[in-house]
């Protein structure tokens, strides 16, 4: 999937590890410039950024109101940053789920 052109600050395995972390806008603003752009100069990762919204919203949707167990939320954390070492190389030092979610 890499390759593409004007693609090239970051590549399709940074750009997919990290897809929720652009979701959820926890991102610093200029590392989220760098995979908007990726995302908008990539067709398999715009496509894979398209269906992980349509998931986020649907589970908002339908989850919305219910909060997760505490244990889950670690569970989630642990594999979110396990997700994003193995898949983009990089270390992710705190991460925070939300339950807040509004429905649409």
């Amino acid at each position: 999937m890499s390759g593409y052109e004007g693609a090239d600050e970051v590549n399709c395995d940074e750009a997919l590890a990290e897809i929720y972390l652009l979701l959820d806008h926890e991102c610093s603003p200029e590392h989220e410039q760098l995979l908007r752009k990726h995302i908008d100069d990539c067709p398999p990762c715009l496509e894979e950024y398209g269906i992980d919204d349509q998931l986020k919203q649907l589970l908002a949707r339908k989850c919305g109101g219910d909060h997760a167990p505490d244990e889950l939320k670690s569970k989630l954390q642990a594999s979110i940053r396990k997700t994003v070492a193995d898949r983009g190389g990089v270390s992710v030092e705190h991460t925070e789920i939300h339950t807040d979610l509004k429905p649409e």
